[in-house]
């Protein structure tokens, strides 16, 4: 004959209250440390920036040599409902005075590939002699036409990593 265990009153009252004190513990770690999935970075070699309803994603600048032609890599993205011009403006070597600019334009809730390229798509934001070495930084200034503009400085690269290597514009490009 099998006899019961009389019970503990409160042991599954117990058990529930201490599980809920460890998800609360545990759920708890977020509020003093940020998920970083959640917050925007630059998670490739260039840099962001955004102005009004623009975004720029991983602006960089690629060239062989301080005073070669160089072109920027990146993209534009318009997450607006109304077409943007962005003009892109590099500070010059001498003097501090900005090259020439160049105008791209961007349409609502589109991205457009700065590649080198004037393909659908894409556009072709050249620099016709690249102010500072690979390894620096160059004054880059973003405005659109609407939303004001933003100075930012972008990373200088060269064909060093086999990634960028096919991007390096060669004298003849400019």
């Amino acid at each position: 004959m099998t006899t019961l265990r009389p019970r503990r009153p409160g042991t599954r009252a117990l058990a529930a209250a201490g599980a809920l004190a460890a998800g609360l513990l545990l759920a708890g770690c977020s509020a003093t440390n940020p998920i970083q999935t959640a917050q925007d970075y630059s998670a490739s070699d260039g840099v962001r920036v955004t102005v009004g309803d623009v975004r720029g994603t991983n602006l960089m600048v690629i060239t062989s040599a301080q005073g070669a032609p160089g072109v920027l890599h990146g993209a534009f993205t318009n997450d607006g409902d109304e077409d943007r011009t962005v003009t892109v403006s590099f500070t010059g070597a001498e003097g501090g005075e900005p090259a020439d600019p160049t105008t791209v334009q961007v349409p609502a809730h589109a991205t457009v590939l700065l590649d080198g390229t004037d393909e659908d798509g894409s556009a072709d934001v050249a620099v016709a002699a690249t102010s500072v070495r690979p390894g620096d930084l160059a004054t880059l200034t973003i405005e659109t036409d609407a939303d004001g503009s933003s100075e930012l400085q972008v990373p200088v690269l060269d064909g060093t990593l086999p990634d960028y290597a096919t991007s390096v514009p060669s004298a003849a490009a400019s």
